[in-house]
């Protein structure tokens, strides 16, 4: 026989296919089998038919075309013989899908065979109807279907009810023609046609609400029944499982009736008692106990349960975690973490448990644990749970010490009642994890510092020991040299010592050791060098002793290859050498950071932009807004721009005077003008301090057309970008101007708006808009916040307003800025919803408008 006639059979096909060494030897075995079948279907060899559909199914299985064999498949079917059925049945399911419109041909097929009077063959017609059934196919053959359902045949009624959910997820709306036969099949006797059955009534309530409705009044005393039996049943060998009589069964039963109690107080209250029986009674040191016991507290969590009822289960998941199989451990976090929004007393029992699940051997159980730990702080035990967590953190793996060290940090911070506490807890976390700590983190310890008065030199000593002993942290050694250059007296003279404090020497040369061996150590980046620099300059105004040998090491730095720091070592040694009568008041202490301010930046960099659906959406009555005045864009924090270590494109906020001149000038420390003027003074000192910048005549008017008023005979000298490309009001002088005249964009009884524009001349998209807030009622407002909503084609960036409070009477202003990017400029005109909220009297008021008469050309 030739090996590649018709007429070679499966196994041998499989044995050639078998032996190919290559894959081109493969690609050409099927080849030339698929050609002896297209020649045997072409001569309508019907002796063989069966044999080469079979083949066919093998051939798509290892991934090659089989289309052409498609309607011998229909043609089997058609058959009146039972193995050619079954074959033509089997190749219909594995070579056709339900998107092919040849599937409609084997329609009335279908519809014949459901009607056989041969069990087997309505069988095979059930099962490829239950696994290729479309849309059409189910409108057309729902009625069979439904008639099957009340056979007494329990295989036939299993199979239809498999069917039946096929139908009900291709077609809802016919989920109501099956109600009443799936409450029929849970009054069965037979396993296999009560799981059929259950599962049925489990897809009948995810896809209608009446039939939902209809199982809870019909089902749930025999599904209760029938839980009963099973739990009560005597040992069965046919379902018995490790002991436990039809796992299968226990499990759909209790997935049905969570989706029946869930949201109904009566069916809860009804499935109460059933469902402590279970949880009682099965025993869980087998998995399949195990199984129906999680299933058990799922629904018991799902539903309107009893406290008692609630208790047990969260002391069952208390169990699950002692078990040595990884995996329930790792569901019963799971399920833990769902629960503690329900009672979260029961899982706090639980807490020393859940703690040593954070120290365990598998990742994805002490990830899953430590951010359980996490919801289960509280005021109350924060401090325990903080310390347990630091302790493990000196202990626990590289590769974890990043979630911990995240996780440590936003529990100090957001429990932290006392200014001591927290500095002590981050310095630990500092000390133990410090490379692995985000910016952010330290830059608000910072911030915590410089608003301690009384803390500042215990922080600064408590700093200085940690970094004798964990040096290579990269955010400890970054703190520190910030402290040590502005606290670096208290340090050496002890200010400020705490009765819990131990006495401790510290000498200038010691201070300039440690910001001396930051600066040349190997693994420094650049950041931490320059932060060195300025600290080293403050140092040798406070230290003058320790000026020399200060010089000394800022001059090793101004042959740098990095530009940074040479720029930065010349202008300070220049300071040191030249400008010893001013340096002093060059260097003084930094003003108190504004920690409410940098909370709320940081809070805002977080948020995301608000979406036109949202703005679209009413508040509901009685609800408060807590949210933050506009969207802050993310920015570097106040430490990075006062050492002037921020990007290039990222701008100095503007509501208050972060200018690094001004600070380091000491002057402009407060709000600076609107115009954004330097004083002529602090220029002068500027430009004669590094010898460099072309007077000019006094009263000129700099390109952004604000003039500066210089004193009689003195001349000024135009402002050099000096570090980072910015002039002296912190913006780029001439790059935008108003080209737009101010409209008022909303006006009330009680409030009126007012817009003006800036462009960039190079960006034509983008423009700026300044809004004023004027009040015009007679009473204040209070929790000001202004909400923007725009196309999809409009991009939205607000800034955070400089007020929240609104004089009444029109006494005060408040202003807020914005920038919007128009991607279809020239094209589509500027639209925008706006929404006010504020508060008079503490009681909320809302405004609402639409703003559509922006200048052409936005």
């Amino acid at each position: 026989m030739n090996p590649f006639s018709s007429g070679t059979r499966l196994r041998d096909m499989i044995k050639a296919i078998r032996a190919c060494k290559t894959a081109a030897e493969e690609r050409a075995v099927v080849r030339k089998e698929c050609a002896a079948i297209r020649s045997s279907i072409s001569e309508n060899d019907q002796d063989y038919s069966h044999r080469n559909i079979a083949k066919l199914m093998f051939i798509h299985m290892l991934g090659y075309p089989t289309h052409f064999g498609q309607m011998e498949c229909l043609k089997l079917i058609a058959s009146a013989g039972f193995p050619e059925k079954r074959i033509g049945y089997l190749g219909l399911m594995l070579l056709l899908d339900e998107r092919q419109e040849v599937l409609m041909l084997v329609t009335n097929s279908l519809k014949q065979d459901l009607g056989h009077t041969n069990q087997y063959i309505v069988g095979l017609a059930l099962c490829a109807l239950g696994n290729i059934c479309s849309a059409e196919m189910a409108r057309d053959l729902a009625p069979e279907v439904e008639r099957l359902l009340l056979t007494r045949d329990p295989n036939i009624k299993k199979k239809a009810a498999l069917c039946s959910i096929r139908i009900i997820r291709k077609v809802p709306d016919l989920a109501e023609n099956f109600s009443s036969p799936a409450t029929s099949l849970l009054k069965e006797k037979h396993h296999g046609v009560l799981i059929a059955g259950v599962q049925l009534c489990t897809d009948l309530c995810k896809v209608s609400e009446d039939a939902s409705n209809h199982l809870r009044k019909n089902c749930t005393e025999g599904l209760v029944r029938i839980l009963k039996d099973i739990c009560n049943s005597p040992y069965a060998p046919e379902y018995d499982i490790a002991g436990i009589t039809d796992p299968f069964l226990h499990i759909r039963v209790l997935r049905l009736l969570r989706m029946l109690g869930h949201g109904d107080a009566d069916t809860s209250e009804y499935i109460n008692d059933i469902l402590a029986q279970v949880a009682s009674k099965t025993e869980s040191n087998k998995n399949a106990g195990n199984a129906i016991l999680y299933e058990c507290v799922e629904t018991i969590m799902g539903i309107e349960a009893t406290s008692g009822l609630r208790v047990l289960a969260i002391n069952i998941l208390g169990r699950f975690l002692s078990n040595r199989d990884n995996n329930i451990r790792y569901v019963a976090l799971n399920m833990l973490m769902k629960a503690i929004s329900v009672d979260s007393q029961a899982v706090q029992r639980h807490r020393t448990t859940i703690l040593e699940c954070v120290k365990d051997s598998d990742a994805s159980i002490r990830k899953r644990a430590l951010e359980l730990v996490f919801l289960l702080v509280n005021d109350t035990n924060a401090k325990p749970l903080t310390k347990e967590l630091i302790d493990y953190l000196e202990v626990s793996d590289q590769d974890f010490k990043g979630d911990l060290t995240s996780k440590i940090c936003s529990i100090i911070e957001k429990f932290s009642q006392e200014k001591k506490w927290y500095i002590d807890q981050m310095v630990k976390v500092l000390s133990l994890a410090g490379n692995y700590v985000k910016d952010n983190v330290w830059h608000a310890l910072i911030v915590a510092i410089s608003n301690a008065p009384d803390l500042q030199g215990y922080s600064v000593r408590s700093l200085y020991k940690a970094f004798q002993l964990s040096s290579e942290q990269v955010s400890l050694v970054q703190v520190t040299i910030w402290c040590i250059g502005e606290y670096g007296e208290m340090l050496v003279n002890n200010v400020g010592v705490l009765q819990v404090e131990e006495p401790m020497t510290v000498t200038e040369s010691d201070a300039v050791d440690v910001l001396e061996s930051c600066l040349t150590h190997h693994s420094t980046d650049i950041t931490t060098q320059s932060m060195c620099l300025i600290a080293l300059l403050k140092l040798s105004s406070r230290f003058p002793p320790s000026s020399g040998r200060v010089k000394e090491i800022i001059t090793t730095h101004i042959g740098s290859v990095v530009l940074e720091l040479q720029q930065r070592a010349i202008e300070f040694n220049s300071i040191i050498q030249r400008h010893q009568n001013i340096k002093s008041s060059l260097v003084e202490r930094m003003p108190v950071l504004d920690e409410s301010t940098f909370i709320s930046k940081r809070a805002g960099s977080s948020q995301a932009n608000i979406s036109t659906e949202k703005s679209n959406q009413q508040l509901p009555s009685g609800a408060s807004l807590k949210l933050s005045n506009g969207v802050a864009k993310p920015a570097a924090s106040p430490l990075v721009d006062l050492l002037d270590l921020s990007l290039d494109d990222t701008p100095v906020p503007t509501s208050t005077s972060n200018d690094f001149l001004h600070d380091l000038l000491d002057v402009g420390l407060t709000n600076s003008s609107s115009s954004g003027v330097a004083s002529a003074s602090g220029t002068d000192i500027l430009m004669d301090l590094l010898s460099i910048g072309t007077p000019v005549q006094s009263n000129t008017t700099p390109e952004n057309g604000s003039s500066i008023k210089a004193k009689p005979n003195t001349a000024t000298v135009q402002v050099v970008d000096l570090l980072d490309g910015l002039a002296s009001n912190g913006s780029h002088p001439g790059a935008q101007s108003p080209v737009h005249p101010s409209i008022t964009a909303y006006q009330s009884s009680t409030l009126k708006i007012t817009f003006s524009f800036t462009k960039q001349p190079d960006k034509p998209q983008v423009t700026q808009i300044h809004a004023t807030f004027m009040n015009l009622s007679s009473e204040a407002y209070t929790d000001f916040i202004f909400q923007a909503a725009v196309p999809k084609f409009i991009q939205l960036h607000l800034d955070p307003a400089n007020s929240n409070h609104l004089p009444a009477s029109g006494n005060g202003r408040i202003t807020q800025t914005f920038t919007i990017t128009n991607t279809q400029h020239g094209q589509k005109p500027l639209a925008m919803r706006i929404r006010i909220a504020y508060k008079v009297s503490n009681q909320e008021r809302l405004e609402q408008g639409q703003i559509n008469n922006f200048p052409p050309g936005l």
